[in-house]
């Protein structure tokens, strides 16, 4: 595909006019200021457009989209245990399918072209997103409830199976990841041989850290002074790629840690702040050279994947936790909600427009009031933009939405499947 005379946001974030972006296969083949030789097939007008590299949502829930609105008002521990845990007792792999490509649908619309996933039912998650298109790094959190040896655990017998199955599969559009659930769901045996698998199967890991003072004081008081993140450290979490969830509740060592084991930190802004767990300090993990990714959490905590909102709300409650306006600027925000995520899933030739690079791509309009005028083009994408504005989303070099259309998923059936799926559950939990 050939995008002729479009504004774009280059490898760096930065913005050039008059462009022309092609594309060949699954890859960015050719950006210049002037018409590239060779046939590229589609050639798409740039007029009124800007052009970027896609999202990288680097922690969620899809299939919870079927229960978007099911769990309001509650504190975190009064939603799990009350509205969430006994739905997701009755969940089926069917749920868990339609669920996720219904999060897909949603995620394409607004410009995400990949997602960290911690749910159940990793075949049927995997399923989707090859049936739609996109991209993601699945794992199931593991969580112990009961004394099952660690090698019979079902999430255990399950990442060996998947990780032989999936792990690479459509040109490395899926990755395996392992997952701890979180330090509070988990206990150290089990953590430290999770750690060593992971090692061994050579994945990433996932893992909830200290979303909410709860589970961080009480964590102090279950080992002896440490935080989350020095228990999870010593316990090996971190000696693989590891993207940690949240991280609302540091302290100062905290930060340091994280950067010498490379962890990423994924902020999930608009779901912390529905369930007032808290405001993670993202200009101090960025000051402290930590890798800063955006996370959309699930709908059912969130309540959408619409990551425009997710990269404004990060941006402003980022100076509203420093006390400082000029905290988290638009381009840091940007990164993170691109290469920063993108850097967490081990997706080393993605979240960056640049030649040789996957062609993940997204084009948003900039012909709508909304948009202009244009005094500085991140602050309007940041600050401005709507999630409506992008109308082109494309993964891999293929074109998956545009204008309203999706290219590889039945939305109407996606939705009524899902909601099919939901009140099957619900009926089932005499609702």
């Amino acid at each position: 595909m050939l995008f002729k005379d479009i504004t774009i946001l280059d490898e760096n974030l930065d913005v050039q006019t008059n462009m022309y972006v092609a594309t060949k296969d699954d890859r960015v083949a050719y950006i210049g200021k002037t018409m590239p030789q060779g046939d590229f097939g589609e050639v798409y007008s740039g007029k009124d457009r800007l052009l970027m590299t896609g999202f990288f949502n680097a922690h969620a829930h899809s299939a919870m989209t079927l229960m978007r609105g099911y769990g309001e008002n509650m504190v975190l521990q009064d939603w799990l245990s009350k509205r969430i845990w006994p739905f997701e007792s009755k969940l089926t792999s069917k749920a868990v399918y339609w669920g996720t490509l219904l999060a897909m649908a949603e995620s394409l619309r607004f410009g995400i072209v990949s997602t960290s996933d911690m749910y159940f039912f990793i075949p049927d998650i995997a399923k989707a997103v090859i049936d739609s298109g996109a991209k993601n790094n699945i794992s199931n959190a593991l969580v112990v409830n009961s004394d099952i040896p660690f090698e019979e655990r079902s999430e255990v017998k399950e990442l060996r199976v998947v990780k032989k199955v999936f792990d690479g599969a459509e040109n490395g559009r899926i990755k395996i990841d392992a997952s701890l659930h979180a330090e509070y769901t988990s206990n150290e045996d089990v953590a430290r041989k999770l750690a060593d698998l992971a090692k061994e199967l050579d994945v990433n890991m996932q893992v909830h850290v200290a979303e909410t003072k709860l589970e961080f004081e009480e964590c102090k008081q279950r080992h002896d002074g440490r935080t989350p993140v020095r228990y999870l450290a010593d316990c090996g979490i971190f000696d693989t790629r590891t993207t940690a969830a949240h991280c609302v509740w540091l302290d100062d060592e905290d930060y340091d840690i994280l950067r010498e084991k490379g962890v990423t930190v994924a902020t999930n802004p608009v779901s912390n702040l529905k369930l007032a767990s808290g405001i993670c300090d993202t200009a101090k993990v960025l000051d402290k050279g930590v890798n800063l990714a955006i996370g959309t959490d699930s709908v059912t905590s969130n309540n959408s994947l619409n990551f425009i909102e997710e990269i404004k709300t990060l941006a402003l409650v980022s100076k509203v936790r420093a006390g400082d306006p000029t905290a988290v600027t638009p381009k840091q925000a940007l990164y993170a909600a691109t290469k920063g995520g993108a850097i967490a899933q081990g997706r080393d030739d993605c979240g960056q427009l640049k030649v040789g690079n996957k062609a993940d791509i997204i084009v948003m309009r900039t012909d709508v009031p909304n948009m202009r005028p244009v005094h500085d083009a991140l602050s309007n994408i940041v600050y401005s933009a709507s999630g409506s504005d992008i109308v082109l989303t494309m993964v891999d070099g293929k074109v998956l939405y545009k204008d309203g259309e999706y290219k590889t998923i039945d939305i109407d059936k996606a939705i009524y499947e899902t909601e099919r799926a939901t009140q099957e559950i619900l009926s089932s939990l005499g609702e």
